[in-house]
């Protein structure tokens, strides 16, 4: 199966992220990543995200999370595990993956689940979707002219 990061749906209750295979007016059907068991899920008993529509604030603005994965796969040393207890630890790395994040809006639980979701991703050997999709933003964004 071949995977895009636009396709990625986290589901509330339900641990690990899948993949979209088709939206239903009633629900999505989806497949697990990691049993590879297609199912459906009824919009009346889940809530879906999909990880392409989800933004961390920072000062200005707010930042696209797949440039948040795509920072901390260029900065993985140090990198700590999500369910780590040392609050800090996860806070220090954070702000130095993403220093302009905002400190009132961004909750402790939004950088674990951040943490979870690239340990997920990169466990279950999708972190090449980040490369690939890398590639093509700078594919696509427009070439500075060295002249102008």
């Amino acid at each position: 199966m071949i995977y895009n990061f636009d396709s990625l749906v986290s589901v509330s209750g339900k641990s690990g992220l899948f993949h979209l295979i088709a939206n239903r007016s009633n629900g999505l059907i989806l497949e697990d990543i990691t049993s590879k068991q297609k199912s459906f899920y009824s919009t009346r008993l889940n809530q879906f995200t999909p990880l392409a529509s989800i933004g961390i604030y920072t000062d200005d603005d707010s930042i696209a999370l797949k440039v948040v994965f795509n920072r901390i796969k260029d900065n993985e040393e140090g990198l700590p595990v999500a369910n780590e207890q040392d609050v800090s630890q996860l806070i220090s790395y954070f702000e130095k993956v993403l220093p302009e994040y905002d400190r009132d809006r961004v909750k402790i639980a939004d950088i674990r689940k951040v943490y979870k979701w690239y340990h997920f991703i990169k466990t279950n050997g999708l972190i090449e979707l980040l490369e690939e999709e890398k590639k093509d933003e700078l594919a696509a964004s427009p070439e500075v002219n060295p002249e102008s």
